[in-house]
């Protein structure tokens, strides 16, 4: 794969799988801009990322925050002309309990993260990637949208819109040379290991063990590669043939 003059933004870049992905993207040669609400963690980002020689710009954002949003993909608009891929990274999960538990506080913000600012970052890079004519949206899932978890009803019920969000909108920019696609990481890795290879036992998949950031990040930049430009709408799932809902 190759992104060589491509710039890629990517949201919740400070750990885990969106930080995995900033460093495979610029290892494949793309420019690279990366979002967080962690400003201590996305500086140590950034500066991994500028030691592989790349474009690099990062900027602290609450993608619930419309505004913030706006600013962000026009300061990167700015400094790096444009921008061709978008994965929709950040997200909020953690949050095991009934349903009846759940706060109204809680569901809006969760649905704040995950699904308004999946939507604000789209929108906002969208017309530039069809005025190109070419461009690459990855939404970031989980099959808890696909299955649905119990005690996770929240977080399940945000990432099934996200993945329905990725059907409906695939067909509006397909023949526009824009692919819009999602993936679902099954169990993965905790996000505060600094190794993108580390796993660890699991018995949720019949792998026996959790996925790593990278293996993660390696689905992203494929589906962001030329060589994926026939796949739109899919929600590709990712964890190690699951065992248990």
């Amino acid at each position: 794969m190759n992104f060589h003059k491509k710039v890629v933004l990517i949201t919740g870049a400070a750990v885990g799988i969106g930080r995995a992905c900033a460093l495979k993207f610029a290892e494949y040669g793309a420019d690279v801009v990366i979002v967080d609400r962690d400003g201590e963690k996305l500086e140590a980002v950034k500066n991994e990322l500028l030691a592989l020689g790349h474009r690099v710009q990062a900027y602290v954002c609450d993608v619930r925050v419309e505004s913030q949003v706006l600013v962000v993909v026009k300061k990167a608009l700015e400094t790096m002309g444009k921008i061709d891929i978008l994965v929709n990274n950040a997200a909020l999960w953690r949050s095991f309990h009934p349903f009846v538990e759940t706060t109204t506080d809680e569901w809006q913000t969760m649905f704040d993260i995950n699904v308004n600012g999946t939507m604000y970052f789209t929108r906002a890079v969208l017309p530039g990637m069809v005025e190109q004519k070419w461009g690459r949206v990855i939404n970031v899932a989980s099959v808890a949208g696909v299955y649905g978890n119990g005690n996770m009803v929240t977080y399940s019920a945000t990432k099934g819109a996200v993945i329905a969000m990725t059907k409906a909108l695939a067909k509006e920019v397909a023949d526009k040379g824009v692919t819009v696609n999602a993936v679902s990481p099954g169990t993965v890795s905790p996000s505060d290991q600094e190794d993108p290879d580390y796993t660890e036992v699991n018995e949720m998949n019949y792998a026996n063990r959790t996925g790593s950031d990278n293996e993660n990040a390696g689905l992203i930049c494929y589906l962001a590669s030329e060589e994926a430009a026939y796949i739109a709408g899919q929600n590709i799932q990712i964890d190690g043939c699951r065992r248990k809902l």
